[in-house]
């Protein structure tokens, strides 16, 4: 689930979030929070990554 957010509002909302919530609620602050977390640990996930893939497991038997 890592990769760009593509915002669809269009797609779920006639109402323009942006315009009616104001610039000084705290849900904008909490929000930002929230979206830098998962970039704060994508360097943990590279090194957790191969750029060959997953292995195949082995089968006994």
């Amino acid at each position: 689930m890592r990769g760009a957010d593509g915002k669809s509002r269009s797609l779920f909302s006639y109402v323009d979030l942006e315009r009616r919530i104001s610039a000084r609620h705290p849900l904008r602050k909490i929000r930002q929070v929230v979206n830098d977390a998962p970039a704060s640990l994508d360097a943990g996930f590279e090194g957790l990554c191969t750029d060959f893939g997953r292995p195949r497991s082995r089968r006994s038997g």
